[in-house]
């Protein structure tokens, strides 16, 4: 006999892909995706069992949320506890459920996103209208099928005595699908249902004559028929829900913003929160205050407005910036027949309807069979009351109960339940009043039996019952519509002019990277050197500029940031202002090295970069705009130890470029040879850097001007730029300065000026400062070595130098 050897040779690839698919198939049917017929999860469904057949009912006392969980998690559903009582809160949550199934005592959580107190704490019972759902449930309506462990039964769905997927909605992820399914309302679910029973073939459009659209527990105002038409018809689309805004006049003639409602699903804690950042950092003009006033009586946030504010800019800033208005994507997808399907208004409720048939069929088989048995004990009883002497003579001369039974079915023909039931009889019940009371039964069940023998053979008694039971259900349940509906989708447009005041200012930033804006007053009031900054501080960028305009701010990391100036702090000219770090999340070493103040994102406009490492790169001004403006983003990308070391803008693009290395090689040529590519883009190479050198130089220069360069032995250079030939991007260059091998010049900065122009120069040693004018420095050629301003042994090395125009 053969060893049997229990290892498998598989392959990995095959193993993988039939597990996850099993997997998969488990999360869709199982666990993420609603039932089309009776729009309940696993885990709610579960939760509804359990509590109905422990007797936890609307009409009972409230019970611990803890003894339901336990029962849920011991009997039907063992997973997490946390998941279990999360799904039975959002239940009898009256902002996220159109209907609420559980009632909950206690804390269950907020419209702000708090979370509902422990299980132990609140208690829980079925709403009345959870009733609907499980009604019938004992009557054989639906299958049932063991749980997890074989030792009870569980409904595998629910008998649903009306549409609970489309007045719930539902939400859910799963592998490969997901369903976002607005609520709806009752009382108009149900009249489309009616509609679809009474005309298989009515057409979309008539039932949205009936169902006006989704309506959300939170009221609010839905945007776009026709987006509401494609989601009914297709299952997919897209509108716009937008907050219930009113303007509330007070005194002094000022308006108020109020909101009393918001989209569905809004956190409300954080949209407040985002408003009043909004306010904070003037990102719109005129908002004083914004409150949040929501109380007992309802939800009321109130957002102060200034006197001269623009309201309507206000509110469509809000719109358009926060969650006072966002889009709601429908994604009905149901599970319909054990598979996931996008499924359009009708198509739910088809199956629906067609569930409810089966319902009422099994129901209608369960009471006729149950009847039809009553009905043959009533007909032995009224049998048995008609020869009662003789029955009783029987009775009394049989040896025991079988016997009795057996002699009454051998001597007047009763079956073995009639004579069960005879036997049985207590002797009150041999009353006139009694045999009555049983013809009266007898005619009930003939009655009963007729309907329900028709119920099942007439189609269209069948209907008359799911339309009669469906109207019942209407009439105790329905309430108004809390959504109103819209035809078009409004786009909102915002200019500038109308959320900010224009006012002139004055725009500063630091080399150390501190930034303000300054009034006129405060600048005209100071004399320009006395700008407030740290001791060793310098300016970078000062300008005219408006509080409609945008600064941008480049960094030696290749980020840039986009500041929009009436955000900037408006400080006094001998102030320091705020830095940066306190707006921008920057990395340790990074720093500003260019600034500029723009009112657009010209695309007739380029910036050009360059690095140490000898990279260059163009890139459109239009590329830079950009919707985030809370954190630094990037321009250029930098391979490790390099940085950007020169920001160049223009707008003709007719411009040369020249590059310096550290070593005193330059290198000119036209910028056309440098195309222009997107943001993340690292450029090209601009010029053939070594190893052991960098570049210190590189941006675009005028038709006429000087290039001043400094050396790291004191040496200053000035230099006509008509000395420069033009070459080709990534040559070597050529030498500027005269090569000593024993002493060697290091170029430590360089700057140009247009023909014409002077520039303060500062020459900085670990120990000293020297300030010189750059004109006072004679012009020199090629492979001359400058003149030397300071003396090298007693100034020092000179590690930095700093232009500053005149």
């Amino acid at each position: 006999m053969a060893e049997h050897n229990p290892l498998q040779q598989l392959k990995l690839e095959d193993v993988i892909g039939d597990r996850f698919g099993r997997y998969s198939k488990y999360v869709i049917q199982d666990r993420a995706i609603p039932d089309v017929r009776d729009g309940l999860k696993p885990v709610q469904r579960r939760i509804l069992y359990a509590m109905y057949k422990e007797g936890n009912t609307f009409d009972k006392n409230y019970r611990k949320s803890a003894k339901t969980v336990g029962n849920v998690i011991g009997n039907y559903h063992p997973h997490g506890e946390s998941s279990i009582y999360d799904a039975m809160v959002r239940l009898g949550q009256d902002w996220k459920m159109r209907e609420e199934l559980i009632l909950i005592h206690g804390n269950k959580g907020s419209v702000d996103g708090d979370p509902a107190a422990a299980m132990r704490y609140t208690e829980a019972k079925l709403a009345e209208i959870s009733n609907e759902l499980l009604r019938d449930l004992n009557k054989n309506t639906v299958p049932f099928i063991d749980n997890f462990d074989d030792t009870e039964k569980e409904p595998s769905v629910l008998p649903a005595k009306y549409p609970n997927l489309l007045v719930n909605g539902a939400t859910g992820i799963s592998a490969g699908y997901a369903t976002d399914i607005p609520p709806h309302n009752l009382g108009e679910v149900i009249d489309a249902t009616l509609k679809v029973i009474d005309k298989p073939s009515v057409s979309i459009d008539e039932l949205l004559e009936i169902v006006k659209g989704p309506d959300f527990p939170t009221g609010a105002i839905i945007q776009g028929k026709n987006e509401l038409k494609k989601a009914y018809t297709t299952g997919k689309g897209r509108v716009v829900v937008r907050s219930l805004v009113t303007k509330e006049e007070t005194r002094g003639n000022k308006v108020n913003i109020v909101i009393t409602e918001i989209p569905y699903e809004v956190n409300k804690a954080n949209m407040v929160k985002k408003m009043d950042e909004i306010r904070a950092d003037r990102q719109v003009d005129g908002i004083i205050e914004v409150r949040d006033e929501t109380d007992r009586e309802g939800m009321r946030i109130v957002i102060e407005a200034r006197k001269d504010a623009n309201i309507d800019a206000i509110i469509n800033y809000l719109y358009k910036k926060t969650d006072l208005q966002v889009s709601y994507n429908f994604n009905m997808v149901a599970i319909s027949d054990r598979a996931p399907k996008q499924m359009g208004l009708k198509d739910i409720l088809e199956a629906y309807i067609k569930h409810q048939k089966i319902v009422v069929t099994n129901r209608s088989k369960y009471d006729l069979e149950h009847a039809e048995k009553r009905m043959h004990i009533i007909e032995g009883l009224i049998k048995a009351l008609s020869i009662l002497d003789e029955v009783i003579r029987t009775i009394r001369e049989s040896e025991n109960k079988r016997n009795a039974k057996e002699n009454l079915v051998e001597r007047y023909d009763f079956t073995e339940r009639q004579a069960e039931a005879i036997v049985m009889l207590q002797l009150y019940r041999l009353t006139n009043t009694d045999i009555a009371e049983l013809e009266t039964e007898q005619s009930e069940l003939e009655f009963q039996i007729n309907q329900l023998t028709e119920i099942l053979n007439d189609e269209k008694k069948l209907k008359k019952i799911i339309k009669s039971e469906l109207r019942d259900i209407k009439k105790r349940y329905a309430s108004e519509r809390l959504t109103s509906v819209e035809e078009k989708i409004e786009t909102i447009e915002i200019s500038k002019e109308q959320l900010i005041a224009k006012e002139d200012t004055v725009v500063s930033l630091t080399k150390e990277g501190y930034v303000k804006r300054t009034s006129l007053r405060s600048y005209n009031a100071s004399k320009p050197e006395e700008l407030g900054m740290r001791e060793g501080d310098r300016i970078l960028f000062t300008s005219m500029s408006n509080t409609l305009e945008q600064l941008l701010v480049f960094t030696n990391y290749g980020n840039y940031m986009i500041i929009p100036v009436h955000g900037l702090q408006d400080t006094k000219w001998k102030d320091m202002g705020q830095h940066l770090s306190s707006r921008f999340n920057l990395k340790h070493g990074e720093e500003p090295i260019f600034a500029r103040t723009i009112s657009k994102f010209d695309e007739n406009i380029s910036v050009v970069m360059a690095s140490k490492r000898g990279q260059v790169k163009q890139t459109l001004l239009s590329e830079f705009e950009a919707t985030r403006i809370s954190r630094p983003i990037v321009n250029m990308k930098l391979k490790k130890d390099d940085e950007v070391i020169g920001i160049s803008m223009t707008e003709l693009g007719k411009e040369s470029l020249l590059f310096v290395t550290e070593k005193g090689l330059t290198l000119k040529y036209p910028l056309a040879e440098v195309s222009a590519t997107g943001l993340k883009s690292q450029g090209v190479k601009a010029m053939n850097v070594k190893a052991d050198d960098n570049l210190v130089f590189g941006e675009l220069i005028p038709e006429e001007g000087n290039l001043v360069t400094v050396s790291s032995r004191g040496a200053v250079k000035r230099t006509s730029l008509d000395t420069f030939d033009a070459g080709a991007r990534a040559q070597v260059g050529s030498m500027l300065y005269k090569d000593i091998k024993s002493k060697p010049h290091r170029v430590v900065a360089a700057s140009v000026t247009d023909a014409g122009k002077d520039q303060t120069i500062e020459l900085i040693s670990e120990t000293n400062v020297h300030t010189l004018r750059a004109n006072e420095v004679r012009l020199s050629g090629k492979y001359s070595n400058g003149s030397f301003v300071v003396e090298e042994d007693a100034f020092g090395i000179v590690a930095h130098a700093h232009f500053s125009a005149l």
